[in-house]
């Protein structure tokens, strides 16, 4: 679909499992590659504030530059470093962004710079070669450091990822020249630049996909946008052309395929599962606690029994919403009480498996004295909910309903399902903080909507609606869409 945020939306078993968005490339941020200016250097935090080109300035820690300055230095050695040793005041850095910034903080930054492949991470200077943990085999790990080792030059460095397991020599050399062949061509042209700048953009939203999941075990891939779906066919080649599917109908995809169902669950504080029991999800800025809790499901057997299997089934749909929601930092699972150990032991390994498919790193910690399980979650980007929504005004924070801009896209999403029609124009009744994005800078996007969907849109800016609220009073001529609006106009 022709509107300015894209969404992906990752589904195994039938069930939403990640929702990837992208809106614009301004806030495409996280990948990006800058030649920065260091404006701070702060011995105490260990740490550097960049400056490369953004509103907020990003923070580069010690341990990244390390790395960077490519040190063969041992552990005891690095903890004696001090980062104005390091670098200083006024010195340009090549850094890349790992994450983005959160609430006043700006983004973070690694030394490293790295390009994932399709079977490798290519880094110009990383000066390290490592392999996936996930292959387990010690003789096929070794195999591939030795290739590695072969195939690199200088002090090139290379992850080596877990798709790479069985691949040949000749599949790794290429995806590496061809990494190698990027880095160079985009080096040379953009190696004189001063400091700020950009040196690379991150790939957009269609090239991350094919990028980051191993499409050997994707079933079926559904798009509606025919210029994505004709870049995806170049992309795949024709051996995989029959996974793809182009979308043609009148209803929006997400919705033809239940997916915006999904995604309205996840912005809600609970979750109910299928047998009757539900969760309780409670986001903070320190830290997200997860409730279990029984509700409808008494069980058919002895309390410890309903007790073990809810927690089961619990700890199947934890895993689900940590990845849909993008939940990262510091989390802490409430299961109900379990008094046999074999049952804690028996939870906490369903949980671990079932965390096995999430890209994201996690680290569970174990069950404290307390019963409640901690861990991490690697974090990247905002969670769902902050991308998602904003701070109500009305409850000054203590709930939240869809940000602006995510209002304006569902009532984009919402006037593409009339794209095609007979009438002329329609009024659109919505209020005047949406109509401000949807309109876009000088009415610019208002006229390009109307253009792709052939009717015009009449926009009646209504205070008095509450947040969320939008409809389509008026379908007709242009002449009777305008009275219309003079009505509605006078009315209010």
């Amino acid at each position: 679909m022709a509107t300015r945020e894209r969404r992906a939306a990752i589904v195994e078993d039938d069930k939403v499992v990640e929702l990837l968005i992208e809106r614009s490339i301004e806030n495409r941020i996280v990948g990006n590659v800058y030649k920065g200016r260091v404006v701070n250097v702060l011995p105490g935090m260990q740490a550097a504030f960049v400056d490369i080109g953004r509103d907020k300035n990003a923070f580069l820690y010690r341990d990244d530059l390390l790395s960077f300055q490519k040190l063969s230095v041992s552990d005891e050695e690095k903890k004696k470093k001090n980062i104005s040793e390091l670098v200083k005041k006024g010195e340009e850095l090549l850094v890349q962004v790992t994450k983005e910034g959160f609430g006043t903080k700006g983004p973070r930054l690694s030394g490293v710079v790295s390009f994932p492949g399709k079977f490798v991470v290519y880094m110009p200077n990383g000066n390290y070669i490592g392999v996936s943990r996930k292959i387990r085999s010690e003789e096929e790990r070794e195999r591939l450091r030795i290739l590695g080792e072969e195939l690199i030059e200088k002090d090139e460095g290379l992850i080596i990822r877990t798709v790479c397991e069985g691949a040949t020599h000749e599949e790794i050399d290429e995806d590496i020249r061809i990494l190698r062949g990027f880095w160079e061509e985009t080096w040379k042209e953009k190696k004189d630049e001063k400091p700020p700048a950009l040196i690379h953009q991150d790939t957009g939203l269609i090239e991350r996909i094919i990028r980051d999941f191993s499409l050997d075990l994707v079933a079926d891939i559904y798009i509606d946008n025919f210029r994505d779906y004709k870049r995806l066919v170049d992309l795949l080649g024709p051996e995989r052309k029959e996974k793809l599917h182009f979308y043609q109908g009148k209803e929006n995809i997400f919705s033809a395929f239940t997916i915006d169902k999904d995604l309205d669950k996840a912005l809600k504080r609970q979750v109910w599962l299928k047998n009757g029991a539900y969760l309780m999800i409670d986001q903070t800025e320190a830290l997200t606690v997860i409730d279990v809790n029984t509700g409808k499901f008494i069980g058919k057997n002895d309390l410890q029994d309903t007790i073990k299997r809810t927690n089961i089934e619990a700890a199947k749909e934890i895993a689900r919403q940590l990845r849909l929601r993008d939940i990262s930092g510091i989390i802490i699972i409430d299961f109900i009480d379990m008094k046999a150990e074999k049952d804690q032991v028996q939870v906490l390994n369903f949980f671990k498996n079932a965390l096995e498919n999430d890209r994201t790193k996690t680290n569970v910690l174990g069950i404290t004295g307390l019963g409640l399980v901690e861990m991490t979650r690697k974090k990247i980007r905002q969670n769902l909910q902050d991308s998602l929504s904003k701070v109500c005004p009305t409850c000054k924070g203590k709930g939240s309903v869809l940000s602006n801009e995510a209002q304006a896209y569902r009532v984009e999403r919402l006037l593409w399902e009339y794209r095609g029609m007979d009438n002329e124009a329609l009024v659109l009744e919505l209020p005047p903080h949406i109509a401000t994005v949807l309109r876009g800078k000088k009415d610019e996007h208002l006229k390009r909507l109307e253009e792709a969907l052939h009717f015009q849109i009449l926009l009646f800016e209504n205070r008095e609606l509450a947040e969320e609220q939008y409809e389509i009073p008026f379908m007709g001529s242009v002449p009777e869409a305008k009275k219309k609006l003079e009505r509605l106009m006078k009315e209010h």
